[in-house]
């Protein structure tokens, strides 16, 4: 049987198509190797379990890993010092077997997992466990996955204390060679409230972590890599570095983003023989219809990031405030909503600013605000729904007409209001006014590298044809014409030779519609609001 692409849980070699993760596991070796103890905090299904598997295999000639899993203990096990022991020395007898571990230790983990000693505190169980380091013949790993389970928990903090003194005494007492504790949340940082007298531990005792700085997002090379394997296995005649680019492009190397798109490719997004692709599945429209389909599917990954923004309304307001406004928002490790943003895989930072992580996450994110209950009780998307029937023609989507409505429609809904809702509400109203129209059938997304306070550029992909929309509020006929002169090179870039041009002008001498006009080969059309 041959591998397949796999979204849930670990990744195997010998059962799926995976990136090459040689050179990462080297970079993780350099820290065991070194004694670093350190975190791995990435955003859900960032391949956390998949590079701890991986690793626990990649050292095993040379250490003996306890590989833990936090999700195999319950809430009671967390309730007291005793319980979290018993627990602990459970799940590391089911991860090394006893031939692994002597026979005077085995015997008290033996008796700590029966709960023998109903009053056992953490202190013996780390005297247990450091008289293994000593005797054994193997330096010892601990990694630890799904560290969230604790992270609100005292007895934890204990266990993290406790790990702290023995790194700190480590020349007179043995501890673990490394420890390595993965999860989304940063356990350095932790601000839950722990106690019933209201105290806050605003700080763990995981102070002593090293920089875990490994880039686990996939690059295109890494994509293309997977591609050469399934290549070999299905001879599927594609293009590998273009399509491999084309979704890294899309991704930014998200590896759950990555794998579920080849999956969508491999087995299911095109058998149902609605979308006939000339030249095959793994094209650059095949792609693009995997996209559309990812982008509109409920999967766990997604329904974690609707609940984050429920739960989190800075965080809400942050990516609001990135999204429609175009703001240029510095990433401070201080301020709260931003640093969330980045834990959660929102955004990544770059050049030292923030922006959204990928074009997959920023359409569900434009769609996830454009959906809510307020915004589809608005007038202009009300007048999408009833104008949207009439801008496709013979599976062809008239851009033209889809400006030349929405002008008329904004300007008799909002055309007397003032500058300030043109900057900040003009593209919000376009994007409601364009969804509705190529739901279903086309996507979108924003061109990360435009958009700012001034300019947004709107790349819609619709039965395998482009629309490059450039968004904008007017600053004078100067700066409009440099404007048609970058949108013109922009069509270049795209090999379009049909751009478009909206402007939300406050001028109140405005001249309001849509005109054709060309620059040097390229047509544009542009529309005043």
């Amino acid at each position: 049987m041959r591998r397949r692409f796999n979204v849930t849980g670990v990744c195997r070699p010998e059962m799926h198509y995976m990136v090459n993760l040689e050179s990462r596991l080297e970079e993780v070796r350099c820290l065991i190797d070194g004694g670093e103890y350190f975190s791995i905090n990435r955003a859900r299904q960032y391949g956390k379990t998949t590079m701890l598997h991986a690793l626990a295999r990649y050292l095993e000639d040379d250490y003996c890993v306890l590989s833990l899993d936090f999700q195999m203990l319950s809430h009671e096990d967390f309730e007291s010092e005793a319980s979290f022991v018993s627990a602990f020395a459970r799940e590391v007898m089911a991860a090394v077997g006893g031939e692994d571990v002597p026979a005077g230790i085995l015997d008290q983990l033996k008796a700590f997992a029966d709960g023998e000693q109903k009053q056992v505190k953490l202190a013996r169980l780390f005297i247990c466990l450091s008289e293994w380091c000593r005797g054994t013949s193997k330096p010892i790993v601990l990694m630890i996955d799904e560290v969230d389970t604790a992270s609100n928990n005292g007895v934890f903090l204990d266990f993290l204390a406790q790990l702290r003194g023995y790194f700190n005494q480590r020349t007179t007492r043995p501890t673990f060679q490394s420890v390595i504790l993965a999860g989304v949340y940063d356990i350095r940082n932790l601000k839950q409230k722990i106690r019933k007298d209201s105290e806050h531990r605003m700080n763990s005792p995981w102070n002593i972590a090293s920089e875990f700085d490994v880039d686990m997002s996939f690059t295109a090379e890494d994509i293309a890599g997977m591609l050469r394997d399934y290549e070999a296995d299905c001879r599927t005649g594609m293009d590998i570095s273009s399509i491999a680019e084309l979704i890294y492009e899309y991704t930014s190397g998200y590896p759950f983003l990555v794998s579920r798109l080849c999956k969508l490719l491999d087995e299911g997004a095109f058998h149902s023989g609605k979308l006939k692709l000339a030249g095959g599945v793994w094209t650059e429209p095949g792609v693009q219809e995997a996209v559309r389909l990812l982008i509109t599917e409920k999967n766990p990954l997604f329904e974690s990031l609707s609940n984050k923004l429920g739960d989190y309304p800075k965080l809400r307001n942050v990516l609001s405030e990135l999204l429609f406004e175009g703001k240029n928002i510095t990433y401070n490790p201080d301020d709260e909503a931003t640093d969330m943003a980045v834990m959660f895989g929102f955004v990544r930072i770059c050049d030292g600013y923030v922006v959204v992580a990928n074009r997959i996450f920023e359409t569900r994110l434009y769609n996830m605000f454009l959906a809510g209950r307020e915004m589809q009780e608005t007038e202009i998307y009300k007048a999408a729904l009833h104008d949207k029937n009439q801008f496709v023609q013979n599976g062809h989507l008239n851009m033209r007409k889809v400006l030349e409505r929405f002008v008329e429609h904004f300007d008799e809904l909002y055309g007397d209001q003032d500058r300030r809702f043109y900057e900040e509400d003009g593209r919000r109203y376009f994007l409601l006014y364009l969804r509705p129209i190529i739901n279903g059938t086309g996507n979108y997304y924003i061109e990360s590298r435009t958009r700012n306070m001034e300019r947004t550029d709107v790349i819609v992909d619709y039965c395998g044809e482009q629309f490059v929309i450039e968004l904008k509020v007017w600053r004078g006929n100067a700066y409009h014409e440099r404007g048609e002169e970058q949108l013109a090179a922009y069509l270049e870039y795209y090999h379009l030779d049909r751009g478009y041009m909206l402007s939300f002008n406050f001028n109140k001498k405005k001249e309001i519609g849509v005109k054709e006009l060309r620059i040097g080969e390229k047509v544009l059309i542009e529309a005043v609001v």
